[in-house]
């Protein structure tokens, strides 16, 4: 069985200049967990749900025990009603960020004459859960692990 054959052809897709809030709300509406994202019929990259979570990461506090002085005791809310605005700003930030900023490449993705193993293959080799199918090296689809489980067990 080729790809073509239970790939969805009806793709959700983003360009590279949109900001990083749309692909998060499209991901949201959509119920998806990645979107290729497209330039002139290329797929130039891809953004998934792991790709803007990164972009929320905070650094990780030292190990080091802390103990406040009695200034800091008085200092110490001060500093997390500026961390919380920081935080709140930071948010603001990522979600205006361009997705070409955030987006995974190079993309792996399979050609619409691939056999379901193969494909199956790249994704275990890959470590990915999603690829975007193309046909003449224009994005024609988008196939998931689940896509690859429902066609082995359809052509069982």
């Amino acid at each position: 069985m080729q790809i073509k054959e239970i790939m969805t052809t009806n793709v959700i897709t983003c360009s590279p200049d949109e900001p990083v809030k749309h692909a998060a709300l499209l991901l949201r509406k959509h119920k998806i967990s990645g979107i290729p994202v497209v330039e002139d019929d290329r797929v130039v990259g891809m953004v998934t749900g792991s790709d803007i979570l990164k972009l929320l990461q905070v650094p990780e506090k030292s190990s080091q025990l802390w103990l406040p002085s009695p200034f800091e005791v008085i200092e110490v809310p001060l500093r997390e009603l500026i961390s919380w605005e920081e935080a709140k700003h930071a948010l603001d930030d990522v979600g205006s960020k361009k997705l070409s900023d955030v987006m995974s490449r190079p993309v792996v993705t399979a050609d619409v004459s691939d056999s379901l193993e193969t494909v199956a293959s790249r994704m275990v080799k890959h470590n990915i859960n999603r690829m975007p199918v193309l046909d003449d090296g224009k994005l024609a689809g988008f196939v998931t692990r689940q896509d690859i489980i429902s066609g082995m067990a359809l052509s069982a």
